[in-house]
């Protein structure tokens, strides 16, 4: 049963984007396109897609979210035993993806995946709500499991372990940077005539910007 998609389509109405509009710095565009979508309550504003390759070319993508930025890069957080992590030490270039709908805009950002500190990783973590926490110690992620019963037995077993002190970052958990090279700001516009501007990494560290066709 295959819906009729070919047609399903719209316009892009918001405003363009112009070169005089961006700012030198490509973190400070994300800043203020970030902090447009937040204060639109733009739902889960911080979601981005995550692209890795395997050794054998395979990409692979999913979805997380976005815990710090700064001129440094972009940091996530995850099991250091999943896919994502796997792949990334096999080859540290990955995509990552910015989708905004209620604004017609994406934001892609490519670079190198590199692993922050433990004492980073250790200060994002106690900010994750407890039972988050407890989670972080339940799921071998990516691996084959049996059954959801199994996890929550888990999860409880865990619970109980940890009952009325403090959980411990887990040795198999934490972050990566994302450092980037590109940065493409996109803004939907009507006919498909898209404005799309790349940020490209100098030797010098500096950015050239260019625009780009549709």
């Amino acid at each position: 049963m295959n819906p009729k998609i070919e047609n399903d389509r719209r316009e892009y109405m918001h405003a363009g984007l112009s070169r005089r509009d961006l700012d030198s710095d490509p973190i400070a565009q994300f800043d203020h396109w970030l902090q447009e979508a937040m204060s639109a309550d733009v739902r889960d504003a911080t979601a981005m897609s995550l692209a890795t390759v395997s050794a054998s070319g395979q990409p692979s993508l999913r979805t997380v979210l976005l815990k710090f930025y700064d001129a440094g890069g972009f940091v996530f957080y995850t099991n250091l035993e999943s896919r994502k992590a796997k792949e990334m030490a096999q080859n540290p270039k990955v995509a990552l993806l910015f989708h905004w709908r209620e604004f017609d805009r994406q934001v892609i950002i490519t670079g190198n995946a590199v692993k922050v500190s433990a004492g980073e990783s250790l200060k994002y973590f106690l900010t994750r709500p407890r039972e988050s926490r407890v989670g972080a110690w339940v799921s071998a992620q990516s691996s084959v499991i049996s059954s959801r019963a199994l996890l929550e037995q888990k999860f409880e077993e865990m619970k109980r372990k940890f009952a009325g002190g403090e959980i411990p970052l887990p040795s198999f958990w934490g972050g990566y940077r994302v450092e980037p090279s590109t940065i493409e700001f996109w803004q939907g516009r009507v006919n498909r005539l898209h404005d799309r501007f790349m940020y490209f990494r100098q030797s010098d560290k500096s950015w050239l910007i260019e625009r780009l066709a549709p």
